[in-house]
């Protein structure tokens, strides 16, 4: 089975061809079109244990782990990336998740994991010990009856203290960043909904505690920017000319909050070292 990504790259490599020739991964397959499709195969990938990634676990019981995932850990495994990331330490300090997921393409390579976070935002993530703690956690999110919060710093001054962003969102034609959709997006389009409010200002930043309302793919970093206030450091979505010191867009899972069966779960995450230091840096030029 192949990701995503990897299927894009065969498409734009010309392993996959239609009515003969090489066309575009944002192509739409017609009725009697021909494909023909070359070095593919039907082995396996395995998910490898790595226990020299260190976890933060914040909680853990029989059903939950819940874990304040560093900056620049990848959750689970990419064509680019297969040994270093989140999922790899799990397989390596809790084999028993190895079973606990769905069917879905290369399930297998992200057990337990319920929700993502992109590779340089830091913070809580849930994650499920057994197979119906799985299947009811995907459906709190899916009902978006999960609440979570984040800390984004922002360039410039957002004038309103709180609003709601409500862009509709699509994949970009090379399926490599989201874009805000428009009339005439080819791709799929998917509902986004974005609340925040300011924490703090700063001269030239502001702090906000982001709601994602809607858990797609890039959210809050397109919808932020889509309003003129890039996350600091975002390099795909912010403003190419602002040269900050900082190697990740600060962008921070401050906590998430659920209710399962009975019992209601309330994690957060300290802000972490860099972010916090950008903070007090800017802040001593106010």
């Amino acid at each position: 089975m192949y990701s995503r990504s990897e299927i894009v790259e065969k498409i734009k490599n010309g392993e996959v061809l239609v009515n003969g020739k090489k066309v575009k991964p944002s192509y739409r397959l017609e009725e009697n079109d021909q494909l023909e499709i070359e070095n593919f195969s039907n082995q396996q990938k395995k998910l490898l244990p790595n226990e020299n990634i260190n976890l933060e676990i914040i909680f853990e019981d029989e059903n939950i782990l819940a874990a304040n995932k560093p900056a620049g850990l990848q959750v689970h495994p990419s064509d680019c990336k297969q040994s270093d990331t989140l999922t790899n330490a799990l397989a390596a300090r809790y084999p028993e998740i190895s079973e606990v997921h769905d069917d879905s393409v290369e399930a297998y390579l992200r057990p337990g994991i319920v929700h993502r976070l992109d590779k340089d935002t830091s913070g809580v993530m849930v994650i499920a010990k057994n197979k119906e703690t799985f299947d009811n956690l995907k459906k709190l999110f899916k009902d978006r009856n999960i609440t979570k919060k984040y800390l984004a710093l922002v360039v410039g001054k957002v004038e309103d203290e709180s609003g709601i962003i409500e862009k509709p969102l699509a994949r970009s034609a090379g399926f490599s960043k989201q874009l805000i959709a428009r009339e005439n997006t080819k791709t799929k389009i998917r509902q986004a909904v974005t609340q925040y409010a300011v924490a703090e200002r700063f001269e030239g930043f502001t702090l906000l505690e982001v709601l994602p309302k809607t858990g797609r793919m890039h959210q809050i970093r397109v919808h932020l920017a889509s309003i003129g206030h890039p996350i600091v450091g975002d390099v795909i979505y912010g403003e190419k000319n602002v040269k900050l010191k900082t190697v990740r867009q600060l962008l921070h899972a401050k906590s998430l909050s659920f209710n399962l069966g009975e019992k209601q779960y309330d994690f957060e995450a300290e802000i972490p070292a860099d972010f916090a230091q950008f903070l007090a840096e800017i802040k001593e030029n106010k």
